[in-house]
């Protein structure tokens, strides 16, 4: 986080809100600091003094995104009685599919994508850094001998696969039942497994 926004102060943070409220409903693509700043009470100037520029902005929107999502992951930790992978992924899966959901989740892809594509921009290590979060949770989810071998790292990779493939789906078509009922498909070859490895 930048020194500006190291220590907000309360009207730096009510226009994060109000802008973050904005690109949910209107994406990031085509920011621009006039339509933004009129539609949540400000100015450009204002914007500037506060966020440096309009990438200053930007990152401070992705921090704020990123702040839903590890409230989401934060709920799922259970250190002392690890959940297992597909019951994780069972909960994951719901919030990921709850309508109200869908405006955070296609502002997420849409800075997934950017930060593949524009790696020196405000989207910096975006994608690298969400992708590390969800394996870390993940793994907090798998009993310890699972977690910390080989074959533990690699079933956590493909559970969150199938939980980002899903979710790309989903975003694409709202066929919700359809792509809920391969996620749980997936789940029971996951239970399937373990009850085997038992």
């Amino acid at each position: 986080m930048s020194s500006k926004t190291a220590n907000p102060s309360a009207r730096q943070t009510q226009l994060l809100e109000a802008a973050y409220e904005y690109v949910l409903a209107h994406g990031l693509a085509d920011l621009s600091l006039r339509p933004l700043a009129e539609a949540i009470g400000s100015s450009t100037r204002v914007l500037m003094f506060l966020f440096g520029n309009k990438d200053g902005l930007v990152r401070a929107l992705l921090e704020r995104a990123r702040a839903d999502e590890l409230a989401l992951l934060a709920r799922l930790r259970h250190a002392d009685r690890p959940a297992g992978l597909a019951q994780a992924a069972e909960q994951v899966w719901a919030w990921l599919a709850a309508d109200e959901h869908r405006p955070l989740l296609r502002l997420w892809v849409e800075a997934y994508a950017r930060s593949l594509v524009e790696p020196d921009g405000p989207w910096a290590g975006f994608a690298g850094t969400t992708v590390d979060d969800w394996l870390d949770v993940l793994a907090a989810c798998q009993p310890q001998p699972e977690r910390d071998g080989e074959d533990g790292a690699a079933r956590r990779t493909l559970v969150l696969a199938v939980l980002r493939g899903a979710l790309l789906d989903l975003l694409a078509t709202d066929d919700e039942r359809r792509v809920t009922a391969a996620v749980h498909r997936q789940l029971a070859l996951l239970r399937r497994e373990d009850r085997g490895n038992a």
